[in-house]
């Protein structure tokens, strides 16, 4: 599907690869609505952007059910319907084993990478079944295909957006809606900060170049012109998708001794629980 003339709604649009979603969407000539929990960010992205009436922020925490399913009000009463979603928004875990995370990290993952996901398509899925042609977008992770120690939790919830796309993907084969799951290596962003984690997973591939905000924002917008189903983010995502077919278990070795050096030697006791 197009980019231009079609509205697009992204969230995580205030930083990072939402940002850069944003502001290549309007450049291709899309409208834009820019979904983020953090006002002053969208403002950045909206000064950056200067599309004038193509780009609406909202500030929603995309985990509250209720304020998910008022933004499409607002969403269709601000661009007159709804094209696209891109599902982006997304926290890593804390960078400790599943035996020292407490349960409320675990809970703060679950909700905002696998239910804020959730919320966004149940929400927004009827208005775009009305359109001539539409596109879902989940972003996954390389993580959601391939084990991290340290990650197990924030993998989990990526492998199961990466299902429930697929699962979209053949409930919506008979209709207008294209869909699409995206799934990133180590892309350069302020994931690590905004999740309030200090030790950032990408440091697992060390060896492996990051792939830029603007690059990942890039690929990912070509594979939905393309109405790809899998869009792979970056050679370290290419390269983890042929070893875990290929040898799995020896891929699995290989990056638990490096994440050994980013692990905690003595993990605190759990919180939360």
């Amino acid at each position: 599907m197009r980019v231009s003339g079609r509205v697009w709604v992204v969230t995580g649009g205030g930083s990072g690869m939402g940002r850069e979603l944003v502001l290549q969407l309007l450049t291709a000539g899309g409208r834009v609505a820019a979904v983020d929990l953090r006002p002053d960010a969208l403002q950045e992205t909206a000064q950056l952007a200067a599309a004038g009436q193509r780009l609406s922020v909202h500030s929603v925490d995309v985990t509250d059910r209720s304020a998910v399913e008022a933004l499409v009000h607002d969403v269709v009463a601000a661009h007159g319907g709804v094209d696209g979603l891109i599902n982006n928004a997304g926290i890593i875990q804390p960078f400790v084993p599943v035996k020292d995370l407490g349960y409320d990290d675990i809970r703060r993952v679950l909700e905002v990478n696998l239910m804020g996901t959730m919320h966004m398509v149940k929400a927004f899925l009827p208005v775009m079944l009305e359109r001539p042609e539409a596109h879902i977008a989940n972003v996954s992770s390389m993580g959601g295909f391939f084990p991290f120690p340290g990650q197990s939790v924030y993998g989990a919830s990526k492998a199961a957006v990466k299902l429930l796309t697929e699962g979209l993907y053949a409930e919506l084969l008979d209709t207008r809606v294209g869909v699409s799951v995206i799934m990133p290596g180590a892309v350069n962003t302020a994931i690590t900060e905004n999740s309030g984690v200090a030790t950032p997973m990408a440091d697992a591939a060390s060896g492996m170049p990051m792939t830029s905000a603007v690059d990942a924002a890039r690929i990912m917008i070509e594979g939905i012109e393309k109405d790809r189903l899998y869009i792979f983010v970056g050679k370290d995502a290419r390269l983890m998708n042929l070893a875990i077919r290929i040898a799995p278990r020896r891929a699995i070795g290989v990056i638990q001794k490096k994440m050994k050096t980013l692990m905690p030697s003595a993990a605190p006791a759990a919180q939360g629980q």
